[in-house]
């Protein structure tokens, strides 16, 4: 197997007027391999979500390297959805950006957008919400309609940052009954999801522990 993602001692050093430097992260170095799923699990204010910022680059580390590829979906605790667009339109967003455009150039994305995210929202059991608006989705919908979002265009990486924190254990269990049997329908992308749930991190191939600014 090839390795999709790697780090090489990644360190994220946080500066607050008057106050000593902290260290969140201290020499983070790890691999993950096509069609792995990975759960990074810690305390809270571990700097899990820092160190999943870092690896989609939405943060840059103080120091060390990550090694990822161009396409990436994410998947958000607080789903980030945009309010004034359609399910159907949020899950279409992804196909909108430069990025997009860069691989689809290349000859690196779906021919048809439209239709991979009608596909997903059928396989997520949204075929009927396609015009409705976030405002019109319960909780378990919305994390839905954003796995949808995060698979459009067929990503080779998905970051999920606590992918069932906001919603209760029942949605939950459903939300990682799909993410699991969507995942072993297509090896085709790996899975890095921070977690404070065992349940969560059980769908995993291998599960890390973030401690003392390192994974063990």
């Amino acid at each position: 197997m090839s390795v999709v993602l790697g780090t090489v001692d990644l360190r994220k050093r946080f500066r607050l007027p008057g106050q000593k430097p902290i260290e969140v992260l201290k020499g983070v170095n790890f691999s993950v391999f096509t069609g792995e799923k990975v759960a990074v699990v810690g305390r809270s204010g571990a700097g899990k979500s820092t160190l999943l910022n870092i690896l989609g680059g939405l943060e840059r580390p103080t120091s060390g390297t990550v090694t990822r590829p161009a396409n990436i979906g994410f998947v958000f605790q607080q789903y980030h959805l945009m309010p004034e667009l359609t399910v159907l339109e949020n899950v279409l967003l992804p196909t909108m950006s430069r990025a997009y455009a860069r691989l689809a150039a290349n000859g690196g994305v779906i021919s048809s957008p439209r239709g991979k995210a009608v596909s997903l929202l059928t396989r997520v059991g949204l075929a009927d919400r396609l015009d409705h608006l976030p405002s019109e989705l319960s909780g378990g919908e919305m994390q839905r309609v954003a796995l949808a979002r995060a698979l459009v265009t067929e990503p080779e990486l998905v970051l999920a940052d606590e992918p069932t924190g906001n919603l209760d254990s029942w949605t939950g269990s459903g939300i990682l009954k799909i993410l699991a049997e969507l995942a072993a329908e297509s090896r085709s992308f790996s899975l890095v999801m921070v977690t404070h749930s065992p349940e969560a991190a059980a769908i995993c191939d291998r599960t890390l522990t973030l401690e003392d600014g390192v994974l063990k």
